[in-house]
């Protein structure tokens, strides 16, 4: 199959340069000889004014009624005097005279309807041996007695001027566009250097030295915005691949631990001699790590699953206290266990558009980090309020609060503030993850407020659905000390 359409962009920049290029100049030459050519023609139709005008001022009637004709005042151009065709007729058609220049040739047979006393009409024509003239003819009184002057001027040296002109622009035309094709090439490659030297660099990217960037010449021009925007994706891959890195790494050494664990209690269990009590132990350490491990592996799959998109959310107009109450309710033992007073509370109007399952997680996991790091005895609030246009829910604790440099990492998946003590909570650092992404899939957000150094408030903020019930307000502690 033929290939029309060239394979290099600096081939096909040269291409269109030169035919815009030739459209140019095709444009130049029409109008530059058309130009020409009008203008021979009109200084030759203002030469043929003044000649009839020259000639009528020396026509005159001989006694026995012959015409006579003085001599012709020559007031510019003696050379186009000489190829002047002169021809006086009676209105009949007659020939009163002919010129010399003339001789036995006519210019013309009855008037014209055009000839007139009131000016002349110019006309290209041809003499009868094809000789090219410009004609003017009119009707003048001599006295008293009409006569048609004819005044024809060869159109010969106008031709030739014509033809020279346009021959040389035309020979020139292919000469200056085998010059421009030569410079476009040039410039062409020139101006596209860049592309190449950055496609260059580009294949020496990959996954392990995704630190190097293109190069930048000129940071202002179109060249230097494509190259700032690759740097700008490179960087980004390079954070994804970064953070790609550190989750397997941290996602590894958290189910390597309860493993670990698993196998060492196995292993001492199986090693030493014991009655049904103390296998019963070593199940139950080993049961306790599995239930670990698998929570760990339900929020990687969780976040696998909200990273490809595949969570379809099953939208539903709910009440935000009672979806907050429900979480709570279900870590009742947690607070228990330590004493806690877990307390829900706030505005029963507060109503917003949501998948009850994904955000009550959320609400669950924030609570749950909440009962965690909170000292024994400590008070715990949930609160619920509206505002014009949004549903706010605050989760307040009592613990040891978040250093400001850590309120926004903490989100982030394996963070933890303090290592040491989120182990021995049980934590795996990815509940706030997928805590802050169910919120952002809600077109809401979470975050941790600015507070002291003893306590924390993580809010979450999200629109407000249509149809707000009367407001109802009441506090309800689950769980007291």
């Amino acid at each position: 199959m033929i290939r029309l359409q060239p394979r290099h962009v600096r081939t096909r920049l040269a291409l269109w340069y030169l035919v815009m290029l030739a459209g140019i100049l095709a444009m130049f030459i029409v109008g530059s000889v058309s130009y020409l050519f009008f203008n021979l023609r009109r200084e030759l139709d203002n030469y043929l004014a003044e000649r009839i005008e020259d000639v009528e001022q020396v026509l005159s009637f001989a006694p026995g009624g012959k015409l006579q004709i003085g001599q012709i005042a020559t007031r510019r151009d003696p050379d186009r005097a000489q190829e002047s065709y002169l021809e006086i007729q009676e209105l009949d058609g007659s020939v009163l005279y002919r010129n010399d220049q003339l001789g036995e040739l006519q210019l013309g047979g009855v008037p014209l309807p055009d000839e007139g006393k009131y000016g002349y009409s110019p006309r290209s024509a041809r003499l009868p041996n094809g000789e090219r003239i410009r004609l003017a003819s009119r009707v003048d009184f001599v006295e008293a007695h009409p006569v048609l002057i004819r005044l024809g001027i060869s159109e010969e040296p106008l031709w030739y001027d014509f033809t020279r002109s346009t021959g040389a622009l035309l020979a020139a035309f292919p000469v200056a566009l085998l010059i421009a094709g030569f410079v476009a090439t040039a410039l062409a490659k020139r101006s596209l250097a860049p592309i190449g030297a950055m496609a260059m660099r580009a294949e020496k990217i990959t996954a392990e030295n995704l630190s190097d960037r293109l190069p930048v010449e000129n940071p202002d021009d179109e060249l230097g915005y494509l190259a700032r925007v690759f740097n700008a994706t490179l960087a980004r891959l390079e954070s994804s691949f970064e953070r790609l890195r550190r989750f397997t790494a941290d996602a590894s050494h958290e189910l390597r631990t309860p493993l670990t664990a698993i196998r060492s209690v196995g292993e001492i269990g199986l090693q030493q001699d014991g009655d049904v009590h103390h296998y019963r132990e070593v199940i139950g350490s080993m049961l306790e790590e599995v239930t670990r491990l698998t929570s760990m592996v339900e929020h990687l799959l969780t976040i696998s699953r909200a990273d490809s998109g595949r969570i379809q959310l099953q939208q539903s107009t709910e009440r935000l206290l009672d979806l907050a109450a429900e979480a709570a309710a279900l870590l009742e033992d947690l607070a228990y266990e330590k004493a806690q007073r877990l307390t829900v509370e706030g505005d029963n109007s507060a109503v917003v558009l949501a998948d009850r399952l994904i955000l009550r997680h959320a609400v669950m996991n924030v609570i749950d980090n909440a009962l965690k790091y909170s000292p024994p005895g400590s008070p715990i609030t949930v609160r619920v309020e509206r505002t014009e246009g949004r549903c706010i829910l605050d989760v307040i604790d009592r613990g040891p609060g978040i250093p400001a440099e850590d309120r926004e990492k903490i989100f982030d998946r394996f963070y933890r503030v303090d290592t040491a003590r989120s182990r021995e909570a049980g934590g795996a650092g990815l509940g706030l993850s997928i805590a802050r992404w169910a919120v952002e899939a809600h077109s809401g957000t979470l975050r941790v407020l600015e507070g002291t150094d003893t306590g924390s408030t993580f809010r979450f903020t999200l629109p407000a659905a249509e149809g707000v019930l009367p407001v109802v307000t009441h506090a309800k502690e689950l769980v007291g000390s």
